[in-house]
């Protein structure tokens, strides 16, 4: 059974885990900012290659009740950084993990998974998906 980590993070927490460090033969990239608005409710960001070494990320506006639909992180691990909002993550074969903002939570690869908002106003959050082994 695959298991979701789930972390609470602080302001420097949040900087840590989402910083980035050059290693052997991967190629350095500039950095890139984006503005987290957009008009649907998933954004792409991040489109892998060539932007990235094979890292893609967006972000999530869900309003109460709604769901992003069962999907499996494959041969990609996945964090998903929640920044307003509550709700839940189904995890297949395992326990729902409980989401809110101010939240990170860890899917290993290979693990079916949905995000639902249980909560009253719109959840929003960014998802991170990077391959495993630094295959592409």
């Amino acid at each position: 059974m695959r298991r979701a980590i789930a972390m609470v993070l602080g302001g420097a927490g949040l900087c840590s885990v989402l910083g980035v460090s050059a290693r052997q033969g991967v190629e350095t990239r500039g950095p890139m900012t984006f503005v987290l608005e957009c008009p649907g409710g998933d954004c792409p960001l991040l489109k892998g290659a060539p932007q990235t070494s094979g890292m893609r990320a967006g972000s999530v506006k869900l309003k109460p009740g709604e769901s992003v639909g069962w999907h499996s992180t494959n041969q990609n691990e996945e964090a998903l950084v929640i920044l307003h909002g509550s709700g839940v993550a189904n995890i297949e074969g395992g326990a729902d993990i409980a989401l809110h903002e101010k939240m990170m939570a860890y899917i290993p690869p290979g693990t079916r998974h949905n995000v639902t908002n249980r909560g009253n106003g719109v959840m929003e959050y960014v998802w991170v998906v990077a391959p495993v082994g630094g295959q592409r």
